[in-house]
């Protein structure tokens, strides 16, 4: 029998789900119903009247005080919930609904990819995919209207998001996004209604983009950044914690020079006497594959062996997680690879998403450590595990994320396959800490644009003074050696989802923290695998939860 805890987690998970189908397809919630998400200013209401009647009841019930396991798992659940619902509603407060404009990550995004997240197994399935792309000039048109009352209110993102989600959009226009999801189901009987459907939501995509660049972006912010008051409550949203930024800021710059410095060393092992430039150059000729099939077959394998070489050793996976699909995300704007989940009844399986960037050639050295990244060990087998849980967790823990959590696990999972030898093919340790390096910059030009702070003076003579577009864009590329095809679409998402890009390095951190003082503290009783199966075990916790869950849980 559930608890009360984790029968309010199960109202919110359902009332959230009805309120936001499009998240419900996201998050992979089973029977999830309606197919439309109102993102005006109504639904946006609704949806914090949900949270706000949640966290009251939360109030009115007490975790189950009669100890063990059961105890745990309701103080658990209920802090978790708390947490995020507080997160969120601080962000409403701040009107941060009604500039949610943010490319390529935003809700353009959100809604075209919810149509391929959507199950496709019968007839029942289809109709709602055909409703779903039916519905996409409504959602869009309440987006819009929130958009608007944002303006009038004083409250609008920054003209960039604004051009560059138009481009986005007009890119799901011209490129019929949808088309491919209407020729898999074939000449059958809901043909008509899936074309018309789809048809509806590439002219919505057309007007939006439109609407976006003659409307909206005369009347948009100029800066990139949004400021401290902003960027606090984007860091409690991404990270669950409330970490000084000034010392994260500097703490990033040490740790992008080690990194350099170990490059350095690295680039030697790939070629005597190379430089890094040098030994990448050398890399994209010779660790590569040609073809968008044969890069998409390269992906797979490597998901497979990373399954069959951690299974049994260094965690147990479960049999629903022994398969990820590697998918090709044709004519995806993001510029990097990402991961959708499976859904709650295992019905769909975990996939990485791979954009192509207009790439015939792929330089594979590089890609490896992300497939440990979005696979396994990384976020495949943490938020598949939740799922796996199931009444250990409540259903939002199952679903729900914290993306510090999530990033900074999937980076370790990095770590771990460093630390392991997985990157015995010459080049693709360089891959690794040229990924790390990536992710130390991303640090760096979170903070010190969003929250306008200075270049160290040495760094300063080489960058300049301040950050700008510009100079974020010129640090990326040369000291976060980004590839080419993803260094525009990366600084676009840094400016528009604050915070989110210190997820990854300070997620990691926190995890390499939590390792270091379970060793301490158990010393030769310190097991591994053991380590991580209670890590898995915990579902989400936001990063000021995670030490002491880990020492609980260990």
């Amino acid at each position: 029998m559930a608890s009360a805890v984790f029968e309010v987690c199960e109202r919110y998970v359902t009332g959230q789900a009805a309120l936001d189908p499009v998240w419900g397809t996201m998050r992979g919630v089973a029977g999830a119903a309606g197919v439309s998400t109102d993102y005006g200013p109504e639904g946006i209401s609704a949806r914090a009247d949900l949270a706000r009647a949640t966290l009251a009841e939360l109030d009115a019930v007490s975790p189950d005080r009669a100890g063990g396991a059961r105890s745990g798992r309701d103080e658990a659940a209920a802090r978790f919930l708390r947490g995020r619902l507080l997160a969120e509603l601080a962000a409403v407060e701040i009107g941060e609904p009604l500039r949610a404009v943010r490319a390529p990550f935003g809700l353009l995004a959100t809604v075209r990819d919810s149509i391929d997240l959507m199950p496709k197994d019968g007839a029942d399935d289809w109709a709602a995919v055909a409703a779903r792309m039916a519905a996409i000039p409504r959602m869009l048109s309440s987006w819009r209207d929130a958009l608007a009352l944002g303006l009038d209110r004083g409250l609008p993102a920054a003209r960039r998001q604004a051009v560059e989600a138009a481009l986005q959009a007009d890119r799901y226009a011209d490129g019929h996004t949808h088309t491919p999801v209407v020729a898999g189901y074939g000449d059958g009987p809901l043909a008509p209604a899936l074309a018309a459907g789809a048809g509806d939501a590439h002219a919505a995509y057309a007007d939006t983009a439109d609407w976006l660049r003659q409307v909206y972006a005369p009347r948009a912010a100029e800066p990139d950044g949004v400021g401290p008051e902003r960027h606090a409550v984007a860091r409690r949203l991404v990270l669950g914690a409330d970490l000084d930024p000034v010392e994260s800021y500097e703490w990033a710059w040490a740790e992008l020079h080690r990194i350099e410095d170990e490059l350095a060393a690295e680039a030697s092992r790939v070629s005597p006497g190379a430089g890094i430039d040098a030994a990448t150059a050398l890399l994209d000729e010779t660790d590569v594959v040609d073809g968008a099939e044969a890069y998409r077959a390269w992906l797979q394998d490597q998901h497979d062996a990373a399954v069959e070489r951690l299974d049994g050793v260094h965690f147990d996976i479960a049999p629903q997680l022994r398969t990820v699909d590697a998918t090709l995300a044709i004519g995806s704007s993001s510029g990097s690879a990402y991961y959708t989940p499976p859904d709650e009844a295992f019905t769909r399986p975990g996939r990485t998403w791979w954009p192509l960037g207009d790439r015939h050639r792929f330089a594979v050295w590089a890609e490896q450590t992300t497939v440990f990244h979005e696979g396994v060990p990384g976020h495949h087998l943490q938020l598949g595990q939740a799922r796996v849980m199931g009444e250990a967790l409540s259903r939002h823990q199952r679903v729900g994320s914290v993306p510090g959590h999530a990033e900074g696990w999937a980076l370790y999972a990095e770590r771990l396959a460093d630390e392991l030898g997985w990157f015995d093919t010459p080049g693709r340790r360089l891959g690794m800490l040229k990924g790390s390096a990536l992710r130390a910059a991303r640090v760096l030009i979170d903070i010190g644009l969003h929250l306008d702070l200075p270049l160290p003076p040495a760094e300063a003579e080489r960058h300049g003074p301040r950050w700008t577009f510009e100079v974020a864009t010129e640090v990326l590329r040369d000291r976060g050696r980004i590839a080419m095809h993803r260094l525009h679409p990366e600084v676009v998402r840094y400016c528009g989802w604050p915070a989110q890009a210190t997820a990854y390095k300070l997620g990691e951190r926190a995890w390499l923290a939590a390792r270091d003082e379970a060793r301490t503290r158990l010393g030769a009783g310190f097991d591994l695998k053991r380590w991580h199966t209670a890590a898995l075990g915990l579902g989400p916790v936001q990063l000021d939860d995670l030490a002491a869950a880990l020492r609980t849980a260990t």
